[in-house]
C-alpha cells in the first residue's frame, strides 16, 4: 500500500484520488492505502498507531478506526462501481462500526470487500486488524450512487466528488 495522493484528483481525474487526497483528515492520521482496482471492490487502508490517533484511555480513538474504515469501504466502492466523477458521486449513507478490541502492533489495517451492488446503494464490509490479524474493529457500510453536485457557494475550492468521509 502506497499513499496514492496526486495533484490531479477530483473532477476528471482518478476516482481513488477523488476519495482520499482533498480531506487533510486522512493527511493527519497517516492514512495510506492503494489505488482502487477496476472491477476488484476489495480495499486496503493502513494506519499507524501513533499519538495523535489515540483517546483519553490510550486506546485507538473510535473516530480515528471510522474514518480509515469510511475511506476503505469508499475505495472498495469505486473500484467495483467504476463511477465517472464527471457526472456523479458516492457518499457515505450508513456505517455501523462494533469496536472489538485494542490493536496490539504499530499499525493496523482496515480490510474492506464489497458485498452487494445495486443501481443506487453499494454494500460493503470491513474488518480492521492489527498486523498480527488480531481484530480491532468491524464494520457494516453503505454508499450511494447520486448525481455530481455543484459546491455551495463559500465551501472550500476543491471539493471531492467522492465522499469518503
Amino acid at each position: 500500500m502506497t499513499d496514492t495522493s496526486s495533484e490531479d484528483g477530483g473532477p476528471g481525474g482518478d476516482p481513488g484520488a477523488a476519495v482520499a487526497d482533498h480531506i487533510p483528515l486522512h493527511s493527519m492520521l497517516a492514512l495510506e492505502y492503494g489505488a482502487p482496482t477496476a472491477g476488484d471492490g476489495h480495499a486496503e487502508v493502513r494506519m499507524p498507531v501513533r499519538p495523535e490517533a489515540l483517546g483519553l484511555t490510550g486506546n485507538l480513538h473510535g473516530g480515528a478506526i471510522a474514518t480509515m474504515v469510511d475511506l476503505a469501504c469508499a475505495l472498495a466502492a469505486v473500484g467495483v462501481h467504476g463511477f465517472d466523477p464527471e457526472v456523479e458521486s458516492l457518499v457515505t449513507s450508513d456505517m455501523h462500526v462494533r469496536y472489538l478490541g485494542r490493536p496490539r502492533t504499530e499499525a493496523v489495517v482496515a480490510k474492506a470487500d464489497v458485498v452487494r451492488e445495486g443501481r443506487q446503494l453499494i454494500v460493503v464490509e470491513c474488518r480492521v486488524v492489527d498486523e498480527e490479524d488480531h481484530i480491532v474493529a468491524f464494520a457494516d457500510f453503505s454508499m450511494m450512487v447520486v448525481p455530481r453536485r455543484t459546491p455551495l457557494e463559500g465551501q472550500a475550492e476543491h471539493v471531492a466528488t467522492v465522499d469518503g468521509g
